[in-house]
Order: structure tokens, then sequence, then C-alpha cells
């Protein structure tokens, strides 16, 4: 769920009458939008998950265990999920369109260098440069959408934004660990900067200047009182450390993934191994299906649904067959997706002070899930192998399940 611009600011000046026109879904300016904003999060998502099926060949040619490896994909999501409030607060300064495209191109210009580090160290450090800087997309598109583009249009460009990140998210692991087999894990990345400086101009000729931006300077007095009261309310932590878990097991689960499936019995290719995570498209349908029944059924009878899914599906990841694995690694995939979905929509429905700051906060800890949660679940590979990190996700996904059950409990709040 991508982040807004924090809600507690204020115009530098007395705003404009705001130009006549916003874009309707049909018209050219409309479908430069969506091909610009498709473009920004395939590429966004291709760029920044990448590296994960490349996990085994760092730790192979930089003599590193899982663990270590697991920085490749953790460096870069944490940087990314603390540099996103920063970036909301700068594109409502500075505007959007600007700092959208500034990140889609020096992300890409970082990743291009990453290909060439000399030392892990080294690739490391770009990885975390790459995080930070682009923050700038994923903190404001939603933002820029929810400005330019009329409302009765608003939800197609804002699904076909989404989309782009989930195919980017699957096509980026999947390209890689195809080319990785051919040209090693330096070209497997040199295609992936490919891609991204291919998509940063994509999305620079194509995107349309913002027309009904207007600059902000914030209250954070303000946002202190919105931020303390999210925090009071009943709900809305339990959803974000909801976040940190659902993606953290997830990110877990891929992270460690390659290294099982490479070895015996299994030994697979790297080749093999994009066709394992080609799963990942099982997560882009149920995330929308799910997120129908949820608002049918209500959440909190749905949640728990999906956790005890993925529960299922990390059982099956147990056996040395890859008849079981598979379908297992397919379960967990539609379960997360589906958590994430019914978690995320939950927190826009609670939030009604803040909803933006509580958007943030949802994502920040995302993302933190990602990396702390996928690097610290790496220590279990050299204790107990596959076992050792299903023993982890099992117990984050115990405290995910007491966590939606309590949910469960929780009074809905009055009609707005």
């Amino acid at each position: 769920m991508p982040v807004h611009a924090p809600s507690a600011a204020i115009p530098l000046q007395a705003a404009a009458a705001p130009p006549a026109g916003k874009l309707h879904a049909g018209t050219p300016a409309f479908r430069s939008t969506a091909l610009a904003m498709f473009a920004g999060g395939f590429c966004t998502f291709a760029m920044l998950y990448c590296t994960q099926p490349l996990m085994p060949l760092f730790a192979h040619d930089f003599g590193l265990t899982p663990a270590a490896a697991s920085g490749v994909v953790s460096v870069s999501t944490g940087t990314l999920a603390l540099a996103l409030i920063p970036a909301s607060l700068l594109a409502d300064r500075f505007g959007r369109r600007g700092l959208m495209n500034s990140a889609l191109a020096l992300a890409a210009l970082l990743m291009l260098l990453s290909a060439f580090a000399d030392s892990f160290s080294r690739f490391l450090l770009l990885r975390a440069l790459f995080g930070v800087a682009l923050a700038g997309l994923p903190a404001v598109a939603m933002a820029y959408l929810s400005e330019e583009v009329d409302g009765r249009s608003l939800g197609q460009s804002m699904g076909l934004y989404i989309a782009g990140n989930a195919l980017g998210g699957m096509c980026g692991r999947f390209l890689a660990s195809v080319l990785a087999d051919h040209v090693g894990w330096r070209g497997a990345v040199l295609a992936l900067a490919a891609l991204g400086g291919l998509g940063a101009w994509l999305f620079w000729r194509t995107l349309p200047p913002s027309r009904h931006f207007q600059p902000r300077r914030h209250d954070f007095g303000r946002m202190g009182s919105e931020l303390r009261g999210l925090l009071r309310d009943a709900g809305l932590p339990w959803l974000f450390l909801s976040a940190f878990l659902l993606m953290g097991c997830f990110v877990s689960l891929y992270n460690y993934l390659g290294f099982r499936l490479l070895a015996a019995p299994f030994n697979l290719s790297q080749s093999m191994l994009a066709l394992v995570f080609s799963l990942y498209m099982v997560g882009i349908w149920s995330s929308a299906w799910v997120g129908q029944l949820a608002d049918k059924l209500g959440r909190r009878n749905v949640l728990w649904l999906m956790v005890l899914l993925m529960l299922a599906g990390l059982a099956l990841t147990l056996s040395d067959s890859l008849w079981l694995l598979a379908p297992g690694i397919a379960l967990f995939t539609f379960g997360f997706f589906a958590g994430h979905s019914v978690a995320s929509s939950w927190v826009g429905l609670r939030a009604r002070q803040g909803r933006a700051l509580a958007s943030a906060l949802y994502l920040t800890a995302y993302y933190l899930g990602s990396s702390l949660f996928g690097s610290l679940s790496g220590l279990m590979w050299g204790r107990g192998g596959w076992h050792g990190v299903a023993t982890v996700l099992a117990a984050g996904l115990a405290l995910m399940m007491a966590i939606s059950l309590g949910l469960r409990r929780l009074r809905p709040l009055p009609q707005a």
C-alpha cells in the first residue's frame, strides 16, 4: 500500500482556483499518466527485488553465510523504509513529478554502478543509497494520482500502478534468475539497471506535469498529535505490527528458498529457480479477489484465515518432494498477498484522522519487516538449515495469528 504525503500540511500561500478539469479515463493525458505510473511501479519493484534470487551467487562469490548474503535485499528495503516519510515531506514542499523523476533515474544509476562493485561491502553501500533514492517514487505516487486524476477514473489509474508494482517484483526476480545462469550476477544486475534506465526515460517522457499541486509546509505539532491519536487506536498499532510480520515472513521464505532448492535433493539451476519465483503470480491474483471477499465478509473474518493458509503452506515446504513444496510456496504466497491486502485496507478504514500518516507508518513497518526479519531469520539457516528458518517463520506467523484473532474482537468504528 503506497504512501500518501503526510496530511498535516498547510498551503504556503493562498491557493489559487485549481485548474479546471482533472484527467479522465480514455483521454490521451490519462493514458500517458497510466503508462508512466505502470512503468515507474514496474521498474521500482523489479530493481528492488531482483537481487533476492541471486543471494546464493553472492554467498558463493564472496564467501558469505546466507544471513550475510540477505543484505543485498535488506539494506535497500531498510533504507527505503526510513526514507519514505522524509521523501513525502520533500514532495509536499517541492513537487511530486520532479521528485519521482529524480528518484527513478538516480536509482537506475546506482543500480548500474553496483554491477561493477569490487567488494561486497561496496555493493551493499550502493544498495543502501539505492533504497534512499528509490523511496521518492513509492512515497508520493498515490498522492500525485489523487491530485491529478478525476475521482471516477482514480481507481483504474491506481490499479494500474499497483499492478506495475506486483508484476515488476515478479519479473525482476524471474529475469535475474534466468540471466544469472548465462551472464552471472553482474550481468543480471547490469541488465536490470538498463531496464530501470529505460523505465526512467519512459516515465520522464510520458508523465504529464502536475497541474493541481500546491506547495505546502508542515505543521509538525499537528503531525505529532495525529501520531499520538493513531497509536492510541485499539487496532492500528496491531495492523502496523501485522505489516512487519507478514512482509518479514514472506521475504524470509523467498530469501532462503534459493539456498534450499539449489542444493540436494532438488539441485535446481538458477533458470529452474526462476519458474518457482513465477508462483508470485498467484499472489497478484489473490490480493484483488480476497480484497473483494473481505468487503463482503468483513476483514476480521478473513485475515486470520489468510494467516492459516500461510502456516499450511509453510508446513508443505518442509517436504523434500517438489510436488508438495511448490504448492506450499503457492499457498504461502496466496496467503501473504491476500493478508496484506486486507490489513492495508483496514488501516485506511480505521484512520479517520491522519490517514496519510497512517499509510506511511504501515508501509514503513512493511519494509522494515522485509529488512530486519528477512535478515535475522537467516541466522537460523546456519543452525538448522531450512527447518531452522521454518521454525522462525512459524513463530512469526503464530504471533500474527494471535494478532488477527485479537482483531476479530475489535469493535468497528461507526460509519463516517
